[in-house]
């Protein structure tokens, strides 16, 4: 039964995409922001199939705490759930991709039109100051920044090193950061085509003043919080499963 609802649900994930994409493209010239909104409805879309065919749903803690003006948000990544999700959770936000992307014909089109700050990861130093004067224009257009601090999706239960763009974004433009924690890798897990049906929960914290703070001290105590907040999840995941 898993397999089959999986299977519907990229079935129609594909069916939706191609009308969808034609959307995207009529709307090329439109403002950055009414653009992102459009755009967004896709990976929305996404998210809430997941609910009827997949039974994933989800539960946010602490909406409360995301501010009107732009912030850094910092999240845990450990599926493509939040990929998804998070369009219909979080004010318009880009993210930070490697430039590679931007030439996959038709889907690197359609990020480009989401305004991303694309960089070369291979040219590390430029690539930080990159990120930042990009960063700095998308936040004057109303753009938060999403950055996933570890660079890739880590398997739950497993940590990996915390990288400092984001922090490095924050301290250089003023910006307060807002750290999010969640547990989705233990329903939607990481390269896997199954998914288990449940509650997704998402905790997002109070934002954090990055003045006074180098990067490596926001970002300890931004991973901190984060690591806490998921092995607390996970263990009242496991536990209610018991």
């Amino acid at each position: 039964m898993r397999y089959l609802r999986a299977l519907l649900y990229y079935v129609l994930l594909v069916v939706i995409v191609v009308p969808y994409w034609v959307l995207v493209m009529c709307v090329a010239l439109l403002p950055r922001i009414p653009r992102w909104k459009i755009i967004a409805g896709w990976p929305r879309m996404a998210a809430w199939l997941a609910i009827p065919v997949l039974g994933i749903h989800y539960e946010v803690r602490g909406r409360e705490n995301i501010p009107a003006d732009p912030v850094v948000i910092l999240s845990k990544h450990s599926s493509a759930w939040e990929t998804l999700a998070y369009s219909g959770i979080f004010p318009p936000h880009v993210y930070v991709m490697k430039r590679e992307l931007m030439w996959l014909p038709f889907l690197g089109w359609g990020l480009a039109l989401f305004s991303p700050i694309f960089i070369n990861r291979a040219d590390r130093k430029n690539a930080l100051r990159r990120t930042v004067e990009i960063g700095k224009q998308r936040m004057a257009q109303g753009f938060c920044i999403m950055v996933y601090p570890e660079g890739t999706r880590i398997a739950v239960g497993t940590r990996a090193r915390y990288k400092l763009g984001g922090a490095h974004i924050a301290v250089q433009t003023g910006a307060r950061v807002l750290p999010v924690a969640h547990n989705a890798g233990l329903l939607w897990p990481r390269n896997s085509f199954l998914k288990r049906p449940g509650k997704v929960t998402v905790v997002i914290g109070e934002p954090i003043d990055s003045a006074g703070h180098t990067p490596e001290q926001l970002m300890r105590k931004v991973e901190d919080w984060i690591e806490g907040q998921v092995e607390i999840l996970v263990r009242a995941e496991r536990s209610d499963a018991d």
